[in-house]
C-alpha cells in the first residue's frame, strides 16, 4: 500500500501497546509517564500574597482532584491549608490598581468592582450586576473610580457614592450624516412642493432643538457604527476619555470538523483564517468631556511610517502596497498626576514599534523612541502582538521601556522633554519582567546573566549600576515579592526537579543571605522512585560558526547502542536547553526511557529559539527550515564526531514547529536522518495563521519565495527514511487538513515508507493519557525498528 493510515483508537492499539512495552529496557513505562500530572504530581502555580504579607496563596492539587484549588501557607508556621471555596471567592483579586500612597486598592473580580482599604483590608463592593465591569482605574485625582461596563465608562465617587455615566457610544446613525448630492436635491424639491412636509419639518426642527438642549445634560452620543471600541479609559484628571476603534477586515475563516461527538453527527467548529489576512484598521480617539467633542489622534508624523520592506526588492515587477501600516495602539500610559501620557504603537507588518508622547488636547503625538527590525519586532518586554513593558520613572518626566537595539532585550529610560535616552543594563543576556521597588530607589527583574539557561532574580539601583543577585539556586526562579518586599515566594525548579514553592528572605532587607525554605512537596511516590537525569547543557558549533546550546542525555557505556534521537521543541520562539523543569516534561521523561534503552538524546535550541537575543530569534526570517534545520544537522554531526554515534542510526522528532522541522529534515536532509516522527506538524505555512506566520515569512502574496522554500509539502519527493506522522483530527491550531494534503502529496509521489496515526478527539495539545500513550509507543517503535532493526 502507498498510504497507511493508522486510526489510533484505544481498542485497536491495545495489542501494539503491549508489544511495544516488551521492547523497553527501562524501569519506566510509556503508559506510566504519559499520565502527566497524575504521575509527576500537580505542581504549585499562580502565587500571590495577602495584603499584610502573612500568607502566601497559590494554586495546587496534592489530592489529585478534578482541578486545582487555592491553597494558603502562613509564613510564620509554614502550615499549608486548602482555602474553602467561599473564602477564596471573597478574597481580593490578585491584580489591582493602587492609589499613589497605596492606601486604596481597586480591582474587578467576578465581573464586579471593589475597593479595599489596604491598612484594614476592609473591602467595599461598588457594583453588583449580572453584567461584567472591567478596566478599573482611578480618575479625578484619585477621588473617583472609573470602570467599563459593556462599551461605556462609568465613574463612582468615593466620597458621595454617586455613579455617573461618562460616555455614550452608540451604533445609531448620526442625524448630521450628509445626504448625497442627488438625495439632497430630491429632499429640497420635496419640501418646496408640499406644504405638509414643510409644516412637519418645522415641528420636527423645534422638537430637535429642545431635545438637543436636553442632550447637553447627558454624555455626548459618540457614533461607533461599523467599528468595535476597545481600551476605553478616562485620564487621571477626569477631563479626557481615550478609546481605540477597530474596523475589522472581512477575512474568510476555516472549519474544523468533529467526528466523535455526543450528538452522533459530524459537527463543524469555526476556526481561524489563513495567513495573508487583510489587516484590521486601528484608530485612537479622544473625547474632550468639557467641550463635548471627539477627534482622532493623528499619527502621520511617525518616523519611518512610509517604510517599504527590503524583501520587496526581490519582486521588481510586483507593486507593494500597505497604505495604512498602523497596527495595534496600546495606552495611553499616564504619569501619576496626569500631565503626560505615552502610547506604544506597532505596525501591521510587525517591523516597527513606536513609543510616542500623546498631546491629548491637540490629538497629536511626539516621537520618543522608534524600534525597527527588518525581520520583526519582538523579544522579552517588547511585545509584538500588543504593547510591551512600559512605565513612568519616579520623576514623572521620564519613562522606562525595553529594547533589542543592542541585540538583547535590555532596560532603558528616556526623558520625555529632552528625549535623552539611557541604557540601564547591557550585555549578552536578557531582562525579564522589570518593576520598581516600593521606595522607587531600585529595580527588580529576572535575567539569564549567568547562563542562557539559568534565570535568577536581581535588584539594581534606579539609575543603573551593579546587579545584585537575590536568588541562589541554579535553574528557574520565578519570584513573587511580599507587599513589603522583605520576603520572596519562589517557584523554583531544576532540570530534573519539578517546580516547588520556596520561601526566602530578601537579602536587601536581611543581614544574611539565607537559604530558601521549601514549602511544598508535590511529586508522587511513583515519580520519586526513579532516578531522573539532569541533562548536560552543552554547546556545539554550527556550520556558520554560531554557538548552539543543547541538552544532552548520555546513556551508560554498557548500554549505549550508538543510536541517537534529536528532539526539536515546538513554538519556534521557545527555550528548552535550559536548567529548569521543562514544559515538555513528558518528552523529558520519554528521553529518560530512550537513554535507558541505550539511545543518546540531543535537544537543541536551534535558530529562532528564545533566550539568545534578536539575531538568534530572527535567524529564521524568510526561511523556516533554513538555519533552524541546519542546526539539527550540525547537532547530528556533533553526535557522530564527538560521541561516536553511528551516522546511519540518527532519528528526529518533535511537535508543532518541531514536527515541521522533522518533516523538513526527512525531506531535505534524508542522508542525515534515518527516521522521523512528526507530531501536529505544519506542512504548508500558507495554511497557518496570520499573526504568527506573517511576522516570519511576510505573506504568500507579497513574498511567495519565502513560503516556497519554507513549506515541507514542496519537498516531499526527498523522503528516503521512515516517516511517522501523528496528528489530532480536531486540531484548531495546526489544522488536520495540513497533513491530509501532505498525505495526498506523498501518495501521488508513490512514497511507501510513511504512515500516519490520527487522533479523533485531540486538539493541538493532547489531553487524553491514552492518546499520549499511543502516540509515544508508536514513536518508540519507529526508532527501535528503523534505527536498531528491532521488530515488535
Amino acid at each position: 500500500m502507498h498510504k497507511k493510515i493508522l486510526l489510533s483508537l484505544i481498542l485497536l492499539g491495545s495489542t501494539f501497546i503491549t508489544k511495544a512495552q516488551n521492547n523497553n529496557s527501562s524501569n519506566l513505562s510509556i503508559r506510566q509517564i504519559m499520565q502527566g500530572d497524575s504521575f509527576v504530581g500537580h505542581l504549585p502555580s499562580n502565587v500571590h500574597w495577602s495584603e499584610n504579607g502573612s500568607t502566601i496563596y497559590f494554586n495546587w492539587n496534592p489530592e489529585n482532584a478534578y482541578s486545582d484549588s487555592l491553597y494558603a501557607v502562613t509564613t510564620k508556621t509554614k502550615a499549608i491549608k486548602k482555602v474553602p471555596f467561599n473564602t477564596a471567592y471573597n478574597l481580593p483579586a490578585t491584580r489591582g490598581t493602587y492609589n499613589t500612597d497605596k492606601t486604596k486598592k481597586i480591582y474587578s473580580k467576578h465581573g464586579d468592582v471593589f475597593v479595599m482599604d489596604v491598612s484594614s483590608e476592609k473591602i467595599t463592593q461598588i457594583t453588583n450586576t449580572q453584567a461584567s465591569e472591567r478596566n478599573v482605574h482611578f480618575t479625578a485625582n484619585e477621588k473617583q473610580i472609573a470602570y467599563v461596563l459593556e462599551t461605556n465608562i462609568y465613574t463612582w465617587d468615593m466620597a458621595t457614592g454617586e455613579t455617573t455615566q461618562i460616555t455614550n457610544f452608540t451604533n445609531k446613525k448620526n442625524k448630521e450624516d450628509k445626504r448625497s448630492a442627488k438625495d439632497n436635491w430630491l429632499y429640497q424639491d420635496q419640501l418646496e412642493l408640499f406644504e405638509v412636509l414643510q409644516t412637519r419639518k418645522a415641528k420636527q426642527d423645534a422638537e430637535d432643538y429642545f431635545e438637543a438642549k436636553t442632550d447637553l445634560k447627558k454624555p455626548l452620543a459618540i457614533p461607533t457604527k461599523g467599528v468595535r471600541v476597545l481600551n476605553q479609559q478616562i485620564s487621571p484628571d477626569g477631563k479626557y476619555v481615550t478609546y481605540l476603534t477597530v474596523k475589522q477586515a472581512n477575512n474568510k475563516g476555516t472549519i474544523t470538523p468533529h467526528y466523535v461527538t455526543e450528538s452522533g453527527y459530524t459537527e463543524d467548529q469555526k476556526t481561524r483564517s489563513k495567513v495573508g489576512d487583510t489587516p484590521d484598521t486601528y484608530q485612537l480617539h479622544i473625547y474632550d468631556i468639557t467641550n463635548r467633542k471627539t477627534y482622532p489622534v493623528v499619527l502621520d508624523n511617525l518616523e519611518g511610517l512610509d517604510y517599504i520592506p527590503e524583501y520587496t526588492k526581490e519582486y521588481p515587477d510586483k507593486d507593494y502596497k500597505n497604505d495604512n501600516r498602523i497596527g495595534y495602539i496600546s495606552g495611553p500610559v499616564w504619569n501619576a498626576d496626569g500631565s503626560k501620557a505615552v502610547l506604544d504603537i506597532n505596525t501591521n507588518d510587525y517591523k516597527d514599534r513606536w513609543i510616542v508622547l500623546l498631546n491629548v488636547a491637540e490629538g497629536t503625538v511626539t516621537n520618543l523612541n522608534h524600534q525597527h527590525n527588518k525581520a520583526w519586532i519582538a523579544g522579552p518586554g517588547i511585545g509584538g502582538y500588543r504593547g510591551g513593558a512600559l512605565g513612568w520613572m519616579p520623576d514623572q518626566k521620564s519613562i522606562w521601556f525595553q529594547s533589542e537595539v543592542t541585540g538583547y532585550s535590555h532596560l532603558y529610560t528616556l526623558n520625555t522633554t529632552s528625549k535623552k535616552e539611557k541604557a540601564l543594563t547591557s550585555g549578552d543576556f536578557e531582562i525579564y519582567n522589570p518593576f520598581l521597588s516600593n521606595d522607587k530607589k531600585h529595580w527588580y527583574f529576572t535575567a539569564n546573566k549567568n547562563h542562557p539557561g539559568d534565570r535568577q532574580f536581581y535588584s539594581m539601583p534606579i539609575n543603573g549600576g551593579k546587579l545584585t543577585q537575590l536568588t541562589t539556586k541554579v535553574g528557574g526562579n520565578d519570584v513573587t515579592l511580599s507587599p513589603d518586599e522583605t520576603q520572596m515566594a519562589i517557584l523554583y525548579s531544576y532540570s530534573n526537579k519539578p517546580t516547588e514553592l520556596f520561601l526566602k528572605d530578601n537579602p536587601l532587607f536581611s543581614k544574611t543571605n539565607s537559604e530558601a525554605i521549601q514549602l511544598t512537596q508535590s511529586t508522587t511516590k511513583a515519580f520519586n522512585s526513579y532516578s531522573w537525569r539532569a541533562p548536560e547543557v552543552i554547546t556545539f558549533k554550527a556550520e556558520d560558526g554560531a554557538k548552539v546550546h543543547a541538552r544532552l542525555y548520555n546513556p551508560k557505556p554498557e548500554v549505549k547502542n550508538k543510536a541517537a534521537v534529536i528532539f526539536v521543541h515546538g513554538a519556534g520562539y521557545l527555550q528548552n536547553a535550559h536548567k529548569w523543569w521543562s514544559s515538555y516534561f513528558r518528552e523529558y521523561m520519554f528521553h529518560n526511557i530512550l537513554v535507558d534503552n541505550g539511545y543518546t538524546v540531543l535537544d537543541i535550541d536551534y535558530r529562532g529559539s528564545a533566550g539568545y537575543g534578536s539575531e538568534w530569534r530572527t535567524g529564521i526570517y524568510r526561511h523556516m527550515g533554513g538555519k533552524d534545520l541546519s542546526d539539527q544537522v550540525d547537532g547530528a554531526t556533533y553526535l557522530i564526531n564527538e560521541l561516536s554515534i553511528d551516522k546511519n542510526k540518527i532519528g528526529i522528532y518533535g511537535g508543532s514547529y518541531g514536527g515541521f522541522i522533522t518533516l523538513m529534515a526527512m525531506f531535505n536532509e534524508a542522508d542525515t536522518f534515518k527516521a522521523g516522527a512528526a507530531i501536529r506538524s505544519v506542512g504548508d505555512w500558507a495554511a497557518y495563521n496570520h499573526g504568527y506566520t506573517a511576522r516570519i515569512l511576510n505573506t504568500p502574496v507579497t513574498d511567495s519565495l519565502a513560503y516556497r522554500r519554507s513549506s515541507p509539502i514542496y519537498f516531499a519527493d526527498g523522503l528516503k527514511g521512515d516517516l511517522l506522522i501523528l496528528h489530532g483530527m480536531v486540531d484548531d491550531n495546526v489544522h488536520f487538513q495540513d497533513m491530509v494534503r501532505l498525505s495526498q502529496r506523498l501518495i501521488e509521489l508513490e512514497k511507501s515508507n510513511w504512515e500516519m496515526a490520527i487522533y479523533p478527539v485531540e486538539r493541538h495539545g493532547f489531553v487524553e493519557p491514552s492518546s499520549w500513550t499511543d502516540e509515544y509507543n508508536r514513536i518508540f517503535k519507529l526508532f527501535n525498528q528503523s534505527l536498531l532493526g528491532i521488530k515488535p
